[in-house]
């Protein structure tokens, strides 16, 4: 299947400055086999250490730490030449050997011909405690699950794809692509979920692979996170679907358990974040630079990492995303904004969210180069956009957007192409309150345009 970030390591393989390269993401995203892949169509070889897998592989790493006697020893180990100019090192599981992830300063300093990636699923918890890391010496990206644009060339929607990125009208495949949002939302962008769905088809087929990743997060808490925070975990990530369903979908600590306050869970939360499985989403008091100057750390929203698995640790049956039965009506809601965030993270690397006392509330509020953005998500019709138009009244800003699966700006089906969509002229404030209101507008702008 093919994954977007193949192209930024293609470019950090040619690039004159290269680093050693980590590559972040929550576990079953796709990290191993996105580097396998990509070793195998662009080095002649790849040596691939796994320090989960192999614990005799951190012994390498005992002794100094210079570059040319590991990869003498990586040699004799795995029976391979290593030559800088077409062998691909790849650490795989880094976080778990701490010299490891120090070597990659003196690969930097004293090798940087030698082509290093990293990869970690917990890095993130690892570098928060007490791993020395050499700050400066390396580059990072972050792989997620697969977006819906990906998810589209996965089920073989190519020509969708490319005709949407050229600027075609992609109004004569709305039906379409709503509806495949809609099985976006049961399966989600785990590989493995998308793959299985993809070959097969099958929702119990499916909903054993989200179930197996699903138990899979909640070993990792056992085993990677202290004992005495692992009942907090778990309670905090179950919270976390129950607490965006709410009409007020502020996450409330006592919400979690009634005996436990926000001192307690401090730190089983930030885990979670830190392991990418969560996101945390801020308030902020008003849209000026820097944007978390103005963010409250005591008021946040807090969204899963995948839409899929959110759906499937609700318990809520794969046939009522595609009914509008009033019994979906709420958490619809809390599931467009989720599938929203996801697709945001994947140009933007922080939201947060914007509320005026208790008369509104904007869903998300990002920085574009010199723009702050206000978005507000809608699961079907735009309606009533009141949240927004009071912050466009209140902070005139340059642009905004209302999203849903029903508009004429950016439906959520294409909100991959936020980037591109914001360079436009359109992009700018609405300040009406109805579809109606809206569209009148937007003819205006465009006509002036």
């Amino acid at each position: 299947m093919k994954r977007l970030l193949t192209e930024s390591l293609v470019k950090w393989k040619v690039s004159a400055d290269r680093k050693p390269l980590i590559v972040q993401g929550v576990r079953q995203c796709g990290k191993t086999y996105l580097i396998k892949e990509f070793g195998s169509q662009n080095y002649k070889h790849v040596v691939y250490v796994n320090f989960e897998e192999k614990d005799e592989n951190k012994n390498i790493f005992e002794n100094d730490l210079k570059p040319h006697r590991i990869i003498e020893h990586l040699s004799l180990q795995f029976g391979a030449d290593i030559n800088p100019e077409d062998t691909l090192i790849f650490l795989d599981e880094i976080q778990l050997c701490g010299r490891a992830v120090t070597s990659l300063k003196y690969f930097y300093e004293d090798a940087p011909e030698y082509h290093v990636i990293a990869a970690g699923s917990l890095l993130g918890v690892a570098l928060s405690e007490k791993t020395s890391f050499p700050v400066g010496k390396v580059d990072f990206t972050t792989l997620r699950p697969m977006n819906f644009e990906e998810f589209l060339l996965a089920s073989g929607k190519d020509m969708w794809a490319k005709h949407i990125m050229q600027g075609g009208d992609y109004s004569i495949l709305s039906r379409q692509l709503r509806e495949l949002l809609q099985t976006y939302y049961v399966v989600g962008g785990m590989p493995a979920c998308v793959k299985t769905w993809v070959e097969t088809k099958s929702i119990e087929k499916l909903e054993q692979v989200q179930d197996a990743i699903l138990i899979g997060y909640e070993k990792d808490f056992a085993k990677h996170a202290p004992k005495t925070e692992y009942p907090k975990l778990t309670a905090v990530w179950h919270s976390i679907p129950n607490q965006l369903a709410k009409e007020n979908s502020k996450f409330i600590f006592s919400q979690v358990k009634d005996s436990w306050r926000a001192k307690d869970l401090t730190d089983a939360l930030e885990w979670l974040i830190r392991a990418g499985l969560a996101h945390k989403v801020k308030l902020i008091e008003k849209p000026a630079f820097p944007l978390d100057a103005y963010s409250n750390d005591n008021f946040f929203k807090l969204y899963m990492c995948d839409v899929g698995l959110l759906r499937k640790m609700s318990n809520m049956p794969t046939g009522v995303i595609f009914d509008k039965t009033p019994l979906y009506k709420e958490f619809k809601g809390a599931m467009a904004e989720n599938f929203a965030l996801t697709e945001i993270l994947k140009s933007y690397n922080r939201a947060y969210y914007w509320k005026s006392d208790n008369t509104a509330e904007v869903d998300f509020i990002i920085q574009d180069g010199i723009d702050i953005v206000p978005i507000e998500v809608k699961s079907e019709k735009i309606g009533h956009a009141q949240s927004i138009t009071s912050y466009c009244n209140k902070f005139k800003p340059a642009k905004s957007l209302v999203t849903a699966m029903e508009t004429n700006d950016l439906p959520l089906y294409l909100l991959w192409t936020l980037k591109e969509w914001l360079k436009k002229d359109t992009c700018f404030c609405q300040p009406k309150t109805t579809a109606k209101g809206h569209e009148k507008i937007q003819r205006l702008y465009q006509h002036r345009n």
